[in-house]
């Protein structure tokens, strides 16, 4: 009965005399993979470079076994078609980070799974174990992603359906004026506790234009926290001079979540370059640097403010469309502004508009006026 490889590991080659030489070598990792070993440049107390180039190795392996071999899903390790994936596509992705973590959750789940034992049961029992359904779904779109990249490259002689839970509804919430001002205000006038007393120091005032600079442009959480007030390699940025507003940073690849330059209104304009003679470098800075998460600090006004859980910072957003809408604003100027699709932005906010379905309505009204006139002169 033959016998199984353990598969990749490190193994610690001990420090050795060479008989020959008499030359020292000292302990050094190695990779061993049943027959074939290779080693990883790392001494002994290098263990964390030892495990890199271990990742590295098996990223490798797994890269050079998608691209070759049987094209039978029943014998195509799913790890291989992530690891295709992401070493082709996931890098050129606008947040390459975020999708390496997806991929990472799905190799946990399916990493030891065959392509061919992809069906509705194994993708519902991975929804399961996810903490949320949204999250499982985005992270299953990556895997549906991987499988149809992989059978484009003629890498798998089969179609393999990905099964994902429900689409939840969009969120409703928007922030009426007046809600939208206590957040500004509470951000704004928030002090410091330290041992139980107020100080002077006013540690969320960063959050407070954040929250200006989402409602007045309707722009995404991460674009307005890593924009920059000048122009900055890697960011985009907003000229104070011309009050427009680079959401995509230069040369950055353009997504499915469309970021157009847009105009910024006055009283905004005027905050930002307050801001800039004041000698702030980004629009939301903490010590000089670009704040990179703000959920935390927002969700900490929100609580002051008196507003539910359900305000996150994608709402303002929400608010910005709903405000534009209400105030009569042309569709496709809107869509525009927000750097979102007319179709989306009339599914989905169109109802606010003054003008929605104006014509049904004032259909009944002539009807009415019709009826009126034609009673009048049978009298």
């Amino acid at each position: 009965m033959p016998v199984r490889s353990k598969g990749a590991r490190l193994w610690l080659r001990r420090a050795r005399r060479d008989r020959k030489t008499g030359d020292s070598h000292s302990a050094i990792w190695i990779i061993r993979d049943g027959k074939h070993t290779e080693g990883t440049g790392c001494g002994q107390d290098d263990r964390a470079g030892a495990e890199r180039a271990l990742a590295e190795y098996l990223n490798r392996k797994h890269l050079e076994q998608a691209t070759k071999g049987t094209r039978d899903p029943s014998q195509i390790p799913i790890a291989d078609v992530l690891a295709l994936y992401g070493k082709v596509k996931a890098g050129s992705q606008s947040r390459p980070k975020e999708t390496a973590g997806r991929i990472s959750r799905l190799l946990e789940f399916f990493g030891d799974k065959m392509l061919g034992d992809v069906n509705g049961d194994l993708c519902r029992a991975y929804v399961a174990q996810r903490s949320t359904d949204a999250a499982a779904r985005r992270e299953l779109e990556d895997l549906r992603a991987a499988i149809n990249h992989h059978r484009r490259e003629g890498l798998c002689s089969h179609t393999i359906s990905i099964v994902l839970p429900e689409e939840r509804p969009p969120r409703e919430r928007w922030l009426t004026r007046t809600e939208a001002a206590a957040l500004v205000r509470a951000a704004w006038r928030y002090r410091e506790l330290q041992k139980g007393v107020k100080t002077d120091r006013r540690t969320r005032r960063h959050v407070a234009k954040f929250i200006l600079v989402g409602l007045y442009t309707g722009t995404r959480a991460g674009a307005v926290c890593g924009a920059a007030l000048q122009p900055t390699v890697g960011h985009g940025w907003i000229d104070v001079d011309r009050g427009v507003f680079y959401r995509r940073a230069p040369r950055q690849r353009e997504t499915n979540k469309r970021q157009p330059p847009v105009p910024l209104p006055p009283q905004l304009l005027a905050h930002l370059r307050r801001w800039k003679r004041a000698g702030q470098c980004f629009v939301v800075e903490w010590n000089g640097k670009p704040v990179k998460a703000i959920e935390k600090a927002f969700a900490n006004a929100v609580a002051d403010a008196g507003l539910g859980p359900d305000v996150t910072p994608h709402v303002l957003r929400h608010t910005a469309a709903t405000w534009l809408m209400q105030s009569g604003t042309s569709p496709w100027e809107a869509a525009g502004f927000l750097g979102m699709s007319l179709e989306m932005l009339l599914g989905r906010y169109g109802h606010h508009h003054p003008d929605h379905l104006s014509g049904a309505r004032n259909a009944f009204a002539k009807h009415r006026e019709a009826v009126a006139e034609a009673v009048a002169g049978k009298g």
